[in-house]
Formats: structure tokens, C-alpha cells, sequence
């Protein structure tokens, strides 16, 4: 079987940047993976050497403004030891071992150059000639964020705190650990952090391990990481780790902004709607609303519609602030004419409340939609404002927010199924919601069977009920051809959000995906292969269905994952699981090996303690695929 496209690519990338040992000896993991990084920012090819053309460009970019054929030549001979006018990789690095030895000087010539462009270029040239930009503002915002939230954790001391002047972030997230905590800081315990490497010299193997974890946890937890891989965290790719990184924040500043958690945001009902209405909007939203209500108790005459334009005066800020905390912050901000003067009092106002924002005064002026946005969510989490429910409204939101666990588990878990798909404009924050009109139902079906979808028989546009349970129906037709069960379901189902039936359907498709990937196999053809590779390593271990109860305590899936590697597993920590809490400690610790081994995954530990075998099912198959994998690298 050829080898995959992805592995082909690495293979290639990894050729082109081989180094002696007798060189590489010189150099720790960290060095290399900060020096092939600066070394990829000239090489815009991607071809392993760096040419005239290439040095002209980096250098322009730079700012060096008298760069002529002279210069680049006599750059390019103070390294170039094969005399072939390009700069290899291990030319490259011999330039540092002699930067290290003292025989060159940091202060000239090619030296120089290269040490601007690592502390200096904050535009990221890829090997394909695209240019991708970067905030540095932040790049500092988050640096300051994970200072402040990791400080005392002693498994990353050696890294903290991170310079926030330098590009210190992008070393630190390098071996994984890092975005772990990071993690595990937004969404608790979504990482087993027994799975994770964590001494200070890693090899190839633990880090990517490290990452591949990190990787698959984020997907777990809501973020977008389809054009994201293992290598560029390793490498640190600056655009990439920041976009990685806001996601993990922003999921951990609005995990607190909904209704279980605060029910006084039944204050922000408006005329005409029902407290389900509150429960669709996601936090984003929820979060403008918060905002636009204490404008409208204030009667200010303005709103805010997003969190760049419509923030930067600081107008908007001061008066929230003076709703929600009147005794601390007044109105005085207003009587300032100059922007970055009345930011910084705002700024001034909301440490004063206890809101330790990572926000700078320029950063609001500029009108950064991602550094505002974590200001109105860190004001909300330090000071909502909002009277609290009376004692009828509790329970009407009780009645709402009260579900099963399982009906729950599952919505979560297909909804980051459907977003880590990579389908264009798709992104699910509720289920039962954004099916509704069935369009995505639609995309996600022609995702996992292209073709099937003849779209002009679909209304895009479906601003009534009627075209929705259009759309809706002939979603359940094509189910029918895709040979799923949908007795009883009809269009009008999916528009009315019923819950067992959309969840229902939806498993369906993900089920016809999960088996797609792995060869279409059968339910009894994949138990048979899981029990052969358990077999295979010598371990007297079977399971009769995906409901035999001794799946509850994890064994079998951790001998089933060693058969696959088995260096990714302690087993001086795996528990006999004899009673709830070992078999959970197995479970999670199950999830978070799979994921270090790089498998997609979006099933809790509660769902292999109780044996649910729709998500037992997908996590054997996620091993199948990883076996597949591995026996064609």
C-alpha cells in the first residue's frame, strides 16, 4: 500500500533537512527545532538550501534596504562550505557551532542577519511562496495570559515565565507539554496528564506524543485544528500556534458564560422570547447581548454589534463598567478626548475591579477583535451586573437545563465530530439548532458519501419553516439511500429539534464515516480485528460484543493500544480497575494514550466506564486506524 500523502510530505521535508550526528550532537532537540524554524523562514522553496534569491528576499523583508548581488554573495560564502553558492542545512549549523565556539561573531555578516530574522520576522514565508502574518500584540497578550495561569505549575517551571518580548511562546509550546496544561486549564481533566512526557530533554518520539495529545484534546474540546500538525507546533509556526492558542483561551474566558453556570443571565430575555431562545445563542453572542443590555439600562444611545470597531473609542467600556461597578468606575474616562488616554483609564477602572485583563490600551485603540473579546469576558466573569433569578425562574431554567447525561455526551460528541470534518463554512455550536434548515445536515452527508447531494433541489436561503422541512426531508431520503434506520423520522423532526432522533441520525452518519476510514469494515469485522491484536501480543483477553462489560475497566483498550506501541504505556499505572475510581482512572488514561498516538477522538471516560458502544465502537475504530497506519509507515 503507498504510503499516505501527509507521511510522503514529512518524509520529503525530513530529508531535505538531514544532519550528521557528529553535528547534531552539538545542538539539544529544543536548538534544532528553533533553528530549523529560522532556517525554514529563508528556505521559500522548501527545497533544503537557501539561495541567493531567497537570502534577497528574507533580507528585503527584514528591512535591509541596500541589498545588492555584491552582499549576497559574500553572505552566502561565509558559510558556504561546499563552494556551491547556496546554503545547506548543515552550513547552516556549523554557522552556530562556530557562533558557540566564539569563532564568529554574532554581530556580523550572515550571523547577524539570521539572528534578526529569529527574534525579529513576525512574517512566517511558507514553502510554498504565501506569506502569513502574525499579531504581535498577540503573541505578548498570550505570553502574559500563560504567565499569569501556570506560573506555579512545576512540571513547566524551567520554561516560566515566558518572554513576552521574544519568541520564547513558540519554543514553549514545542514539546506539547505546555499546551496540555493549557488545555486542561480551559476544559479540567480533559487530559490525563499521567499520558503525558514531561521531563526537559524529550526525544522525537515523546514529543510528538506530547503534541499528537495536545492536538487531538483540542479537537476534543471545541477547536478548529484541520489545517494544524504535529510539526508545525514542533517547529513552532508562529500564524499556526497563535490560532491554536486563542482557541484554547477563548474556550477557557467563555466556559463560564451560559446559563447552568450563570442563571441570572435570564435577565437578557427580550420581548417575545422564551428561555430556550437564550440556550441556542452561544457564548460569543450571549456575550454581546450581556454587553448591549447594560447599554440599554445605562439608556446609552449605542450598541455594540462586534468586539474591533465598535470598542475602540473606549465609549462603550466606560460605560459598562460604571453599570456593573458603580462605586469603582465612573464616568470620568468620557470626559477624555484622546483614545489611548481614556483605554488606559478603562484599563486603570477594570484592575481596580479585580479583572486581570491581558489587554493593552493599544490594543483596544487598534480595535483587536481577539484581545476585546477576552476583555468583555474577563469584566463578565469578575462582574456580571445582573440581578439574580427569583425562585419561579430557577425552576423554569431547571426544567430546561436539566437532560440526560448520556443524550448529552453524545450531542458533544457529534457536534465535534461534524466540526473537526474540515467542511467549508461549517461549524456546529448546538446540534439540535444548526441543523435545523437542514443545510449542514446536508454538507456532512455529502462529506462522508460525495456526490449523493443533487443541490439544486436544496433551498440555501430557507427563511421559513416550510423550505426547511423541505430541506429536512430530503435529508432523510438520502439517509434512506444511504441505508440508515429512520423509521419514524420525518423533516419536520430535524426542524423541530427533537432530540433522539436527530442524535439518532446523526450517529448514523458517524458511524458510516468512522467504518469508511478504516476499509468499510463490519462491526464483527472490526471486534474481530481487536481481538486478534490483543491476541497477537500473547494476552489471553477477548470481548464478546461492544457491550461486554469488561470493556468498563479499560484493560482490554490499553492492551489494544500496546499492540499498536508499546512504548506509549506506563503500566506501573494502570489500575486492576476493581471498583468505579480505578476503572476511571483506566479510562481516562485510555483516552489520553490514544490521542498521543494521534488518534481523533471525542468520547469521555464515562462512556467507557458505562460501555456505551457507539462511542466504544469509535474508539476502536480510531485504533484499527492507527494500526493501519503504522503498518504503512
Amino acid at each position: 500500500m503507498a504510503a499516505p500523502a501527509e507521511f510522503t510530505r514529512q518524509r520529503k521535508k525530513a530529508a531535505s533537512y538531514h544532519v550528521d550526528f557528529a553535528l547534531r550532537k552539538n545542538f539539544t532537540p529544543s536548538e534544532m527545532t528553533e533553528y530549523q524554524r529560522i532556517f525554514r523562514s529563508f528556505d521559500l522553496d522548501g527545497n533544503g538550501s537557501i539561495d541567493r534569491n531567497e537570502l534577497t528576499h528574507v533580507m528585503k523583508a527584514l528591512g535591509y534596504r541596500e541589498v545588492n548581488n555584491d552582499t549576497i554573495n559574500a553572505l552566502i560564502r561565509e558559510v558556504d562550505l561546499d563552494n556551491n553558492s547556496t546554503i545547506e542545512f548543515n552550513e547552516f549549523l556549523e554557522m552556530f557551532v562556530k557562533l558557540k565556539s566564539g569563532a564568529m561573531s554574532k554581530d556580523a555578516g550572515i550571523a547577524k542577519v539570521v539572528s534578526k530574522a529569529g527574534q525579529e520576522l513576525n512574517q512566517v514565508t511558507a514553502a510554498s511562496g504565501g506569506v502569513h502574518s502574525f499579531a504581535d500584540e498577540e503573541k505578548v497578550a498570550f505570553a502574559e495570559h500563560i504567565n499569569k495561569c501556570l506560573r506555579s505549575d512545576a512540571h513547566i517551571s524551567y520554561m516560566m515565565p515566558i518572554d513576552t518580548g521574544s519568541m520564547d511562546l513558540f519554543k514553549a509550546v514545542s514539546n506539547g507539554v505546555l499546551l496540555c496544561k493549557l488545555i486542561n486549564l480551559a476544559v479540567p481533566n480533559t487530559i490525563d496528564e499521567r499520558a503525558l512526557n514531561l521531563k526537559q530533554n524529550l526525544n522525537i518520539f515523546q514529543t510528538q506524543e506530547n503534541v499528537n495529545l495536545a492536538l487531538g484534546a483540542a479537537k476534543a474540546i471545541g477547536c478548529t485544528v484541520v489545517n494544524v500538525h504535529t510539526e508545525n507546533i514542533i517547529e513552532g509556526v508562529p500564524h499556526l500556534v497563535l490560532g491554536l492558542i486563542w482557541q484554547i483561551v477563548k474556550i477557557q474566558l467563555l466556559s463560564a458564560i451560559n446559563l447552568k453556570q450563570h442563571p441570572e443571565l435570564i435577565r437578557l430575555l427580550e420581548e417575545g422570547e422564551e428561555l430556550g431562545d437564550l440556550l441556542k445563542l452561544p457564548a460569543e453572542q450571549l456575550l454581546l447581548r450581556w454587553f448591549n443590555y447594560h447599554l440599554k439600562m445605562a439608556s446609552h444611545p449605542r450598541r455594540v454589534a462586534n468586539f474591533s470597531g465598535d470598542v475602540k473609542d473606549s465609549e462603550c467600556y466606560t460605560v459598562l463598567l460604571n453599570r456593573v461597578a458603580p462605586q469603582m468606575c465612573d464616568l470620568s474616562p468620557l470626559q477624555i478626548t484622546d483614545t489611548t488616554a481614556r483605554a488606559t483609564k478603562v484599563l486603570q477602572f477594570a484592575n481596580n475591579l479585580g479583572c486581570e485583563a491581558f489587554i493593552k490600551p493599544s490594543d483596544i485603540v487598534k480595535g483587536n477583535s481577539r484581545l476585546n473579546l477576552a476583555f468583555v469576558a474577563s469584566i463578565f466573569n469578575t462582574c456580571p451586573g445582573l440581578d439574580p433569578p427569583t425562585q419561579e425562574e430557577l425552576y423554569a431554567a431547571a426544567e430546561l437545563l436539566d437532560d440526560d447525561a448520556e443524550g448529552t455526551r453524545e450531542e458533544r460528541a457529534f457536534r465535534m465530530w461534524i466540526n473537526c470534518l474540515g467542511i467549508e463554512d461549517v461549524y456546529i455550536n448546538n446540534l439540535y439548532e444548526d441543523l435545523k434548515d437542514g443545510i449542514i445536515l446536508l454538507k456532512v452527508m455529502d462529506h462522508v458519501q460525495p456526490g449523493i447531494v443533487q443541490w439544486r433541489q436544496v433551498t440555501f436561503k430557507p427563511n421559513n419553516k416550510f423550505k426547511k422541512v423541505g430541506n429536512a426531508n430530503y435529508a432523510v431520503v438520502l439517509g434512506k439511500q444511504m441505508k440508515f434506520s429512520l423509521v419514524g423520522i420525518g423533516g419536520v423532526d430535524i426542524v423541530n429539534g427533537t432530540k433522539k432522533l436527530v442524535l439518532g441520525l446523526v450517529w448514523q452518519l458517524m458511524r458510516l464515516h468512522t467504518l469508511q476510514i478504516i476499509g468499510n469494515l463490519t462491526e464483527a469485522e472490526l471486534l474481530e480485528w481487536a481481538n486478534g491484536a490483543v491476541a497477537s501480543k500473547g494476552k489471553n483477553m477477548r470481548i464478546s460484543s461492544l457491550r461486554d462489560h469488561s470493556i468498563s475497566d479499560g484493560r482490554f483498550l490499553l492492551e489494544l493500544f500496546a499492540s499498536i506501541e508499546p512504548r506509549a504505556i506506563n503500566w506501573e499505572i494502570v489500575t486492576d480497575g476493581a471498583n468505579k475510581e480505578e476503572k476511571a482512572m483506566n479510562a481516562k488514561y485510555v483516552i489520553s494514550v490514544a490521542r498521543k498516538l494521534g488518534a481523533t477522538i471525542f468520547l469521555l471516560w464515562e462512556d467507557i466506564v458505562e460501555v456505551n458502544p457507539k462511542m466504544v465502537l469509535t474508539l476502536i475504530a480510531a485504533a484499527a486506524r492507527l494500526a493501519r497506519k503504522s503498518s504503512t509507515a
